[in-house]
């Protein structure tokens, strides 16, 4: 299809429950990556004007959002559950059509917003309790949990509903008014999922203002913006730690991955442990932060497994998410299947076997999307780029150890640390193994979207990232520790004694 279809979405500038229509100036076509010539919608370019107006209108709804009880919140953000979770069969086809990934995986990803909102309210007791530090003769301190202000949630297009949920969720869980700032590659769907639950909330307590790198900085810096969560690559979660620095915010930074998985000697290579390394490599094109990037097998199975694993790629068939047939869709965009392609490139280059596996659903259209067939890569270099950089796509090397010392020593060396996984018979000694990887997350003959729970803290190591998402955690990231002290008996506080009260003396 070389066309432009007819748009049949937009994202616009939220702020306050209102939506600012978009202008001819300041707006972008979203595009179809399985057919690049089709607009499936239209998206604002907020400004940093877009995103101050915004920030302000959180700020005004912050006081009132923030006095509300955790329970009172809870019964609203609960109500709003009802009304988004019939989005998930709604918005499926429209997230299919902007994103790319297969329809059932787009159903989950939309539908990652009701349950996630609904596991939050159900915290509200862990966020109402007052801790009693001490309670004695000499007093009692009592330690809460507060919010903190405006949060800013800046959204990749990955995963856009899903993991701008696991910010948004919480943040307005714990009292804070919020600014989502969705990807300009993928916000339709979050867009609409968006203004169903603003309409649910007072005025000004959710704004989204969608658009490009200037936008998400200007939210990053400004001065009334009190917490950001941000989803993304390293190279920009670095910009975004120094942007807040100036401001001194607090930051949540889950950002890139380079996963091994390690097949120990007491691993069996059934049909189930390679159905589930396929997915773990190549679910939802291999677009997932914390997928398998690299498979480290021991060298008694080393041949088996690559022949078993190579054959069950080959029945992967490429094509539109939409068509029922796909079991892998295109690239969300053409500068991350360039890369990818690079990779794979650099790595034949250098001497690695390079595997091209799998089908073309539909030859005749291929070149008119951000196709790629599934790569495996064997005979390759340790220290090549495929294997110690993040490819985020569907191509992966696979390498034998001989020793289990050995396999963790790759395994850690890495500058990243999200996830892990460790294939074994013998559990008890895989998790042993665990212990040893540096990661924030080890997975045991597991690995694949929906291995890491929401109810499980997550995050990584070095520079996988900053503090922890999911769970209890994240909901306290959303808020800052205040001690109350009531000390009925100051004597036994360090200091001079106060002094004692003169008798008055008459004057004479």
């Amino acid at each position: 299809m070389t066309g432009t279809a007819v748009a049949d979405a937009g994202a616009e500038v939220l702020i306050g429950n209102r939506v600012t229509p978009l202008t001819a100036s300041a707006r972008t076509a979203v595009r179809n990556p399985a057919r690049t010539g089709e607009v499936v919608g239209e998206a604002a370019l907020g400004t940093p004007a877009d995103v101050d107006a915004a920030v302000r209108a959180a700020h005004d709804a912050f006081g009132p959002w923030s006095r509300t009880s955790p329970h009172e919140r809870a019964a609203v953000l609960l109500d709003a559950v009802a009304e988004l979770r019939p989005l998930a069969a709604e918005l499926d086809r429209l997230l299919t059509r902007e994103q790319g990934k297969l329809r059932w995986e787009a159903r989950l990803d939309v539908g990652g917003a009701a349950h996630i909102l609904e596991y939050y309210t159900g915290l509200a007791t862990e966020l109402a309790e007052e801790r009693v530090l001490r309670s004695d003769s000499r007093g009692t301190v009592w330690l809460a949990r507060r919010p903190m202000g405006v949060t800013g949630v800046i959204v990749p297009w990955n995963s856009p509903v899903y993991l701008g949920f696991l910010g948004i969720a919480p943040a307005l869980m714990a009292g804070n008014t919020v600014v989502v700032k969705p990807s300009e590659l993928a916000p339709l769907a979050l867009h609409r999922v968006l203004r169903t639950l603003a309409a649910k909330l007072p005025d000004g307590v959710l704004n989204s203002v969608p658009g490009t790198g200037s936008a998400g900085a200007a939210l990053v810096e400004h001065p009334l913006v009190r917490k950001i969560f941000f989803t993304g690559s390293t190279e920009t979660g670095r910009r975004v730690l120094a942007g807040a620095a100036g401001t001194l915010k607090r930051v949540s930074l889950e950002l890139g991955g380079n996963d091994p998985a390690l097949v120990l000697d007491s691993a069996r290579i059934t049909d189930r442990l390679v159905s589930e390394l396929v997915q773990g490599v190549y679910g939802m094109s291999g677009q997932v932060c914390f997928n398998v990037k690299r498979i480290y097998v021991h060298r008694s199975h080393y041949r088996d497994f690559t022949d078993r694993f190579r054959a069950a790629v080959d029945e992967i068939t490429v094509g539109d998410g939409l068509d029922e047939r796909a079991t892998m869709g295109p690239l969300n965009n053409r500068a991350q299947l360039d890369k990818v392609a690079a990779l794979v490139a650099d790595a034949r280059a250098t001497g690695a076997t390079v595997h091209e596996l799998g089908r073309k659903l539909d030859p005749a259209t291929w070149q008119d999307g951000h196709f790629l067939l599934p790569h495996v890569v064997t005979d390759i270099d340790p220290r090549a780029d495929l294997v110690t950089r993040e490819q985020f796509g569907p191509a992966v090397p696979v390498l034998p150890f001989d020793t289990e010392d050995e396999a963790v020593a790759m395994a850690n060396d890495t500058e990243y640390g999200l996830a892990a996984s460790v294939w074994s018979e013998d559990r008890a000694h895989a998790r042993q193994l665990a212990s040893r990887i540096r990661s924030g997350s080890v997975f045991l003959n597991v690995h694949r979207v929906g291995a890491s729970s929401v109810d499980m803290p997550f995050g990584g190591f070095n520079s996988s990232g900053l503090g922890r998402g999911h769970g209890l955690p994240a909901l306290e990231a959303c808020t800052e520790p205040q001690t109350v002290a009531d000390w009925t008996d100051t004597s036994g506080l360090p200091g001079p004694a106060p002094a004692q009260a003169r008798t008055p003396v008459e004057p004479r």
